[in-house]
């Protein structure tokens, strides 16, 4: 058998590694570069179009972290190559974009049960294709999503998701900016001075947030004026309309930071960081906009120790789409409409780089099940990936929309124990993995 895996981001990537490595045959399709989309800039598998992170390490108490230290314990493609390209970002997992792409790209290029294959796959997938993971992300093909809307007969839903711009390192005034980690906290691939922070005071601050919300927009289309932002990557000047103070609670919170200049804590502070392997080039951090490019140099260029900051890459903005799976997906994220489909990554509602490979994961694990003729139960809702799944296929969402989620513990059921705020996250943490371990078990003594 054959499985077909549509799309060559993390998830479709991920998906096919995991097919591969229970000896499945895999044809990873990608439309790239016949076909482009709003947000790619290379033909390169893997590619991540927005930040360089996968955001904490710590699988103690963070979900995130928690949700890295399973997938690594489930073989993951996608962790093995950020790993092997972690660059310094404090208590984060943050990557040298090109060459984790490459090494996800030279990986499944080198796996000979794995066909990479170039071109667009317009519409829904042939009939003789008898599994099938669709794993476009937010940013499927028009024909594609229609074919969807088709068989489903439900509206994808959408959003806009925000890119944040990159400058090179050189041009930073680090007469005025310092190197240090929030806290001097020390994380993967680094030391505690893993970020550039450039201070402002209360009145340089004041009139950033002014300027970001006076300077000018980018327009959208008719069709795209009622699309919702989703609220983890809200563009930095939808964020300053809220509220004086809201970026300094926000991207721009200054706590566990201190000038050296002064000795003392900045009003705000804007962080970059590591964007490469070289350190040649930091992103500003929570800098996701829709300004237009030419207000993003002169308002970002008045950030103290940013004056004569040279852009690699301005931000951006594009619309990101998904499905309402809940309703349409089983627990083994099949099409309840046409069960050969399945479909994984950010295209099912999960938000993040992590989430997004974590479906590719499981639905390559369900397909490999079922190719071996053995039903494969969906990991415990105890887990990160189980509590994850169960989110996007459970049902059971406030309001009348389902909305993308990134991995949290609100996710986890309650655990049995007085213990309360990081404590209880450890607690939590420990017995999702003795679970996944227990689930991992019984998957092996299966096979």
């Amino acid at each position: 058998m054959t499985v077909h895996v549509i799309g060559g981001g993390l998830a479709g990537c991920e998906a096919a590694w995991q097919l591969a490595q229970a000896g499945v045959k895999v044809v990873l399709h990608e439309m790239r570069p016949a076909r482009r989309t709003a947000a790619h800039e290379t033909d390169t598998l893997a590619e991540l179009v927005c930040s360089n992170s996968f955001r904490s390490d710590d699988p103690d108490y963070n979900a995130v972290g928690l949700l890295h230290e399973e997938m690594r314990r489930c073989g993951s493609l996608i962790m093995a190559a950020a790993d092997r390209n972690k660059v310094p970002a404090g208590g984060a997992l943050a990557v040298d974009r090109v060459a984790f792409a490459e090494g996800v790209q030279a990986t499944l290029a080198a796996e000979s049960l794995v066909e990479i294959r170039r071109g667009e796959v317009p519409g829904l997938p042939p009939a003789d294709w008898d599994q099938v993971i669709v794993a476009t992300g937010p940013l499927t093909s028009p024909a594609l999503a229609e074919a969807i809307r088709a068989l489903t007969g439900a509206d994808a839903l959408a959003f806009f998701d925000a890119i944040a711009p990159i400058v090179h390192r050189e041009s930073i005034d680090m007469s005025v900016a310092w190197m240090q980690s929030r806290y001097d906290k020390v994380g993967p691939g680094g030391g505690g001075s893993d970020y550039v922070n450039c201070p402002l005071d209360r009145e340089q601050y004041e009139a950033f947030v002014a300027a970001l919300v006076a300077g000018e927009k980018t327009v959208f289309k008719d069709w795209e004026a009622d699309t919702p932002y989703f609220d983890g990557c809200l563009p930095i000047e939808v964020m300053a309309e809220r509220g004086l103070d809201t970026l300094r609670y926000g991207p721009m919170k200054p706590v566990g930071l201190r000038d050296p200049r002064t000795g003392k804590r900045p009003h705000a502070v804007v962080q970059l960081r590591q964007d490469n392997a070289l350190g040649t080039l930091y992103n500003i951090v929570g800098f996701q906009t829709k300004l237009k490019h030419g207000e993003q140099t002169r308002i970002f260029r008045a950030i103290p120790g940013l004056e004569r900051a040279e852009f690699a890459r301005l931000g951006g903005i594009h619309r990101n789409t998904f499905i309402d799976s809940p309703r349409l997906l089983d627990a083994t994220l099949r099409l309840k409409a046409e069960p050969r489909l399945r479909f994984a990554g950010q295209i099912t509602g999960v938000e993040g780089y992590v989430e997004s490979a974590a479906m590719g994961l499981l639905a390559g694990r369900f397909v490999a099940a079922e190719s071996a003729g053995a039903a494969m139960a969906p990991p415990p809702v105890t887990t990160a990936l189980g509590a994850l799944l169960a989110h996007i296929t459970g049902g059971h969402h406030e309001g009348d929309a389902f909305q993308p989620m990134n991995v949290n513990f609100g996710l986890f059921p309650p655990v049995a124990t007085d213990e309360r705020g990081r404590e209880r996250k450890r607690i939590v943490a420990q017995r999702a993995l003795a679970d996944l371990d227990a689930w991992l078990g019984r998957r092996r003594a299966a096979e």
